[in-house]
């Protein structure tokens, strides 16, 4: 029983540390429904260019570079606004203040 407990409470303090990203709509209508700043765009469209690359004939390296551009360009697309974020602690948290109001 005391395993039991103890495994609870680790979930729900995982869930609690975890974030998630909640976007009004999926991401190509957000596109054709509203216009994204051209600088945004050009970002979404160099981390195509990389997902679609073939990678496998690369050195370490040139890996590593093309890890440090993902991670620098995501950054500033969060940095920019475009998305909701919530962890998932606040959003079990406004369930419940839901259920209990409704």
């Amino acid at each position: 029983m005391k395993k039991l407990h103890f495994y609870c409470i680790m979930i729900l303090l995982s869930f609690s540390v975890t974030t998630t990203t909640a976007y009004a709509a999926d991401k190509h209508a957000t596109t054709t429904t509203k216009e994204v700043p051209a600088e945004v765009q050009t970002m979404l469209d160099r981390l195509e260019e990389i997902k679609d690359m073939d990678k496998s004939s690369l050195k370490s390296s040139e890996k590593k570079e093309l890890r440090k551009e993902v991670r620098a360009i995501k950054q500033n697309l969060k940095s920019s606004g475009h998305g909701i974020y919530l962890s998932v602690g606040a959003i079990i948290i406004i369930i419940l203040l839901l259920i209990l109001l409704l």
